[in-house]
């Protein structure tokens, strides 16, 4: 860096009461708009990861009634699948997305929020690899476990990525675009793996995090890493493509960018510090709860079964044409939820998402509790096909991807990275638990599954009413002023 530059970055940094951005009208010479094009082109490219966990989410759907199938010619295993190999294939992702957090957080810190994402895609392609490969399901179970780490790496660092590069205006539009890629994802595979063989499927699969890498890679990292690692020039360049502005346009938002690294360096934070600050502790208290809520609505149970659960249902409709609507409506609601975000609020949309949720579910758990009890379903065997529209439209546009859009937002610079963890941690111990126990409660009857995730949503309405706090608008400052009790 030559002498001019190294002046011009130390004077972007430096805060003058009567320098060039004042002029004597008291306006600004520089009111430069911000380019949002570009920050959600970068959104847009990280969150083709989010795509790429779509893929992972939505695989067992049309896999899996190739793997139970008596006829295993197409089938990579020699012999079918039985109910608890079935339910293994199916949780162990959420062990390996577990366990990733732990390392994803501090790796992001150290390298890079850029560079662990693209690093996730090597779990990916390896994981592809071995279900091309595989001859047993125990095979099977590591390219899942493997896939598991990929998932937990894109969901820890995307939302710290997405949030940090974000203006508050269209944070809530940018974080809730995680949901609207990952339900693309698992469109793409409702909608090809019915109709190609099972290793043709595994070549579609692989394709997806090549073409993540290829197109990320050109996306500048986050400002806020730079300014944590002294890289003051990148951090200016950083920030200037993504506004779209001048370094002079951008000087308050980087002075302001430096001074909470700066701070958040000098108190670096700790997982105790997550307990010991009660703002910290309201933050964990929010974010992890509407994680455990989203998990225990049983959406990992529709995704990863939709065809089996439509097959199930007896409907006449084809389960797979079946999932491909249900697939179709998960893309398009999502799709509403970037453009409504910042208009309605994080909680009204959290409230009507829980609220419609549990009709949706006490729908399907009576439609199947009259199949079971009653016999003759022929006068509402239309039930569960838009029982199961209405439960995915309400939370693609809600408990799917706001509380994501929320954990972004949160916790201070200092410790946002191991709070990510916890809360994605959160996400799929519960995720296990109710995919891999799923079968056995199936078996008493899919009546008592569902409504029992109906009762969950019941009681997710009054976390949300009572205990979620509404971001709208707010900054990342303000936030933690809420949450501290600072009121101005």
């Amino acid at each position: 860096m030559n002498h001019v530059e190294e002046e011009r970055v130390k004077n972007t940094y430096k805060y003058s009461e009567v320098s060039h951005f004042q002029m004597g009208d008291g306006f600004t010479r520089n009111m430069e708009p911000v380019k949002t094009g570009r920050i959600f082109l970068a959104a847009v490219a990280a969150n083709l990861s989010a795509f790429v966990v779509g893929t992972c989410l939505g695989w067992t759907s049309p896999v899996g009634p190739k793997l139970k199938a008596e006829d295993t010619s197409d089938s990579p295993l020699s012999k079918p699948i039985n109910a608890e190999e079935d339910a293994w294939i199916s949780s162990l992702i959420a062990i390996g997305a577990l366990i990733a957090p732990f390392v994803a957080g501090p790796l992001a810190d150290r390298i890079g929020r850029k560079w662990v994402l693209l690093s996730s895609s090597v779990f990916f392609v390896i994981a592809s690899i071995l279900n091309m490969v595989a001859t047993d399901v125990v095979v099977l179970y590591c390219s899942r476990l493997i896939q598991g780490f990929g998932v937990g790496f894109v969901m820890t660092v995307t939302p710290m990525y997405v949030g940090e590069i974000a203006t508050d205006s269209v944070r809530g539009a940018t974080g809730s675009l995680m949901q609207l890629f990952i339900v693309s994802g698992i469109l793409y595979v409702y909608a090809i793996g019915p109709y190609v063989s099972y290793q043709a499927l595994q070549w579609c699969c692989i394709v997806t995090p090549i073409i993540f890498d290829a197109v990320f890679f050109f996306m500048p990292e986050s400002p806020y890493y730079f300014a944590g690692k002294g890289r003051k020039t990148d951090a200016l360049r950083s920030l200037q493509f993504l506004r779209g502005q001048s370094a002079e346009a951008v000087h308050d938002e980087m002075a302001e960018i430096q001074a909470n690294v700066e701070e958040a360096m000098a108190n670096k934070g700790t997982i105790m510090d997550l307990f010991k600050n009660s703002g910290n502790r309201k933050a964990l208290f929010i974010c992890a709860g509407l994680i455990a809520f989203q998990q225990l609505s049983g959406i990992n149970v529709v995704l990863f079964n939709s065809q089996s659960i439509f097959a199930s249902a007896n409907t006449g409709l084809d389960p797979a044409v079946a999932t491909i609507i249900i697939g179709c409506v998960q893309v398009a609601s999502s799709g509403l939820t970037p453009i409504v975000a910042d208009r309605l609020g994080r909680k009204i949309m959290l409230l009507t998402s829980a609220s419609v949720m549990t009709l949706g579910l006490a729908a399907l758990g009576a439609f199947f509790y009259m199949q079971l009890e009653v016999g003759d379903i022929s006068s509402v065997a239309w039930m569960p096909v838009p029982a199961l529209i209405v439960y995915n439209i309400v939370y693609c546009t809600g408990f799917g991807p706001l509380p994501w859009a929320v954990l972004g937002e949160m916790f201070p610079a200092n410790i946002k990275s191991v709070a990510s963890s916890m809360v994605a941690s959160t996400c799929w111990i519960l995720g296990f638990v109710v995919t891999r126990w799923y079968p056995a409660l199936d078996a008493l009857g899919s009546y008592y599954a569902f409504w029992l995730f109906a009762i969950f949503c019941v009681v997710a309405f009054f976390f949300v009413l009572f205990v979620v706090m509404e971001t709208k608008g707010l900054s990342l400052q303000e936030i933690q002023d809420r949450l501290n009790g600072k009121t101005k």
